[in-house]
C-alpha cells in the first residue's frame, strides 16, 4: 500500500471515495436482488396457493369441471390417496402426478417447493403446492405447478442492468467527484503556493484568505495570526540585537580609548586610576550582559531556569534591600506581608526601581510596604522630573530611555523597568507608574501567599 502514500490528497480522498461507493453501490444491488426475487417468489407462492384454494373449493361443492380452468403457465391436478389423477387443467398430464409419492407424502399442506419444470413440460423451475379437499370418505389433494420462468427472467434483466449501469455509474460520480474535490482543494493549493512565495521571498505578503466561511478560511486565518507574531518577533529580535550591540559598544569603546592613550603616554598614566576606570567599565559590562541574560531566559520558557519558590516576607526583604541605599527613606510594615516567590528575583525588582528612583530623584526616595484584599503592595515615590503619562506603557519596553532620562544617566541601559515587568509577570503581579505630586510613584503588587 506503500504506492497509496505516494499519491496526492485529492487522488486519495478520489480514492476513498470512489472504493466506498463502489462497496455501496454493490452491496445495495445485492440486496435489491435478492429482496426482489424473495418478493416475486411470494407472490407466485401466493397465487398458487390461491388458485389451489379455489379449486379446493370447487371440489368441496361438487362443482370441478373437466378440464380445470388454469392461468397460463400454471398447472392442475386433484389427486385421490392411491395417487390417482381425479381430474386436470388442460395441457396437464393425467396419468402421472406432478409431484411423485414420497414428495406429495412430505410436503406439507399449504406449504410448496420447487421441482424441475422439465418433468412437468413447463420452463424453468416450477413452484408446486399442495391443498387437501374432498369429504371424509373420500380424501384428495389439489396440486397446483407455476412456473417461475418469468421470475427469473426478471430478476436476471435486473441484474445484468445493475452490472452495466453501476460501473457505468461510479466512473460518472467519480469524475464529478474529481471536479468536486479540485474545487475543495483550490483554497489549499493557495495557500501552499503563497507559502511557497513568502518562504522563497518572492513576496511578505500575507497567505490569501478564501471567501467562504469554512475550516480552510479559519486556517488561513490562523496561519496569517502566525505570520504576523512570527514577523513581529523577528522584529523585537532584530532590535533587541542592534540595542544590545549598540550598549555593549560603548563601555568597550571607553576601555579601548583609555587603554590606546595609556599605551601611547605609559609614564603620565595613572595606572591605579586607569585601573579604577577600566573596572567601572568592567562593571557595567556585567551587568548589561546580565540582564540580557535575565531577558533572554525570560523570553525562552523552556531554557529559563526555574528557582526555587519559597514564601518571602516582603517587609524583611525590603528593608534588606533598603540598607544598601543611604538616600532611600524606608518605613517598615507593622504586620508580616508573606508572598511566595523567588528571593533573588523580587529582590531584583526592587533594586531595579530603587536605582531608578535613586537616579532621578531630585532629593527624596521613600520606600513602603502594605496590602489589600488579595495583593502585597510595595511602593516606591521619588521627587525627581516623572515621566508623562503618554511614555509610561513605553518606558517598559528593552532599551527605552527618555530623552531628559537619557541626558542625565550615563551607565542605564534602559532594561531595568523592562526586567522588573517580566520578574512581576512571572510572579503573577503587576507593576504600574502614576503621579506622586511631584515625581513619579511606582507600586508593585504581588499576590498574597
Amino acid at each position: 500500500m506503500g504506492w497509496v502514500r505516494r499519491l496526492s490528497l485529492r487522488a486519495r480522498l478520489l480514492l476513498v471515495s470512489v472504493a466506498a461507493l463502489a462497496i455501496g453501490l454493490a452491496s445495495g444491488g445485492v440486496v435489491l436482488v435478492a429482496v426482489l426475487n424473495f418478493a416475486l417468489l411470494r407472490t407466485v407462492h401466493t397465487e398458487t396457493l390461491d388458485t389451489a384454494r379455489a379449486v379446493a373449493n370447487l371440489v368441496e361443492q361438487d362443482a370441478l369441471s373437466d378440464p380445470i380452468p388454469a392461468t397460463p403457465g400454471m398447472q392442475v391436478q386433484v389427486v385421490d390417496e392411491q395417487g390417482r389423477v381425479r381430474a386436470v387443467s388442460a395441457t396437464t398430464d393425467r396419468l402421472v402426478p406432478i409431484l411423485y409419492p414420497d414428495e406429495l407424502r412430505d410436503l406439507p399442506a399449504g406449504q410448496g417447493r420447487m421441482i424441475d419444470g422439465d418433468r412437468i413440460g413447463l420452463p424453468g423451475p416450477v413452484r408446486v403446492v399442495t391443498v387437501p379437499a374432498g369429504r371424509p370418505g373420500d380424501p384428495v389433494r389439489v396440486l397446483v405447478a407455476r412456473s417461475t420462468a418469468d421470475v427469473e427472467q426478471g430478476v436476471y434483466l435486473l441484474r445484468i442492468t445493475l452490472l452495466v449501469a453501476f460501473p457505468m455509474l461510479v466512473v460518472l460520480l467519480a469524475a464529478v467527484s474529481w471536479r468536486v474535490l479540485g474545487a475543495a482543494l483550490r483554497p489549499v493549493e493557495a495557500l501552499r503556493s503563497g507559502a511557497e512565495d513568502i518562504t522563497g521571498g518572492a513576496r511578505s505578503d500575507r497567505l490569501p484568505v478564501p471567501d467562504s466561511r469554512d475550516e480552510i478560511h479559519k486556517l488561513a486565518v490562523t496561519l496569517n495570526g502566525m505570520l504576523h507574531r512570527l514577523d513581529a518577533a523577528r522584529a523585537r529580535q532584530r532590535a533587541f540585537v542592534a540595542d544590545a550591540a549598540h550598549e555593549l559598544r560603548s563601555p568597550l569603546t571607553n576601555m579601548r580609548t583609555e587603554l590606546e592613550v595609556a599605551q601611547r603616554i605609559p609614564d603620565r598614566t595613572d595606572w591605579p586610576a586607569l585601573a579604577d576606570d577600566l573596572l567601572t567599565d568592567v562593571e557595567r559590562l556585567s551587568r548589561l550582559v546580565d540582564d540580557l541574560l535575565l531577558l533572554a531566559r525570560a523570553d525562552d520558557a523552556t531554557t529559563r531556569a526555574v528557582a526555587p519558590v519559597e514564601t518571602v516576607d516582603v517587609g524583611g526583604l525590603l528593608a534588606d534591600i533598603a540598607a544598601r541605599y543611604p538616600a532611600v527613606r524606608y518605613t517598615p510594615p507593622t504586620l508580616p506581608l508573606p508572598t511566595e516567590g523567588e528571593p533573588d528575583a523580587l529582590g531584583r525588582v526592587v533594586a531595579n526601581l530603587l536605582d531608578n528612583a535613586v537616579r532621578h530623584a531630585a532629593s527624596t526616595v521613600t520606600l513602603t510596604a502594605d496590602a489589600d484584599d488579595a495583593y502585597q503592595r510595595i511602593t516606591v515615590c521619588d521627587d525627581g522630573p516623572g515621566i508623562p503619562a503618554a511614555d509610561r506603557e513605553r518606558v517598559f519596553d528593552r532599551f527605552t530611555r527618555l530623552d531628559d532620562g537619557r541626558a542625565r544617566d550615563a551607565g542605564g541601559a534602559g532594561l531595568g523597568l523592562a526586567i522588573v515587568r517580566e520578574l512581576v509577570r512571572r510572579h503573577h503581579g503587576t507593576v504600574t507608574l502614576s503621579d506622586a505630586e511631584p515625581g513619579l510613584r511606582v507600586e508593585v503588587r504581588l499576590p498574597k501567599s
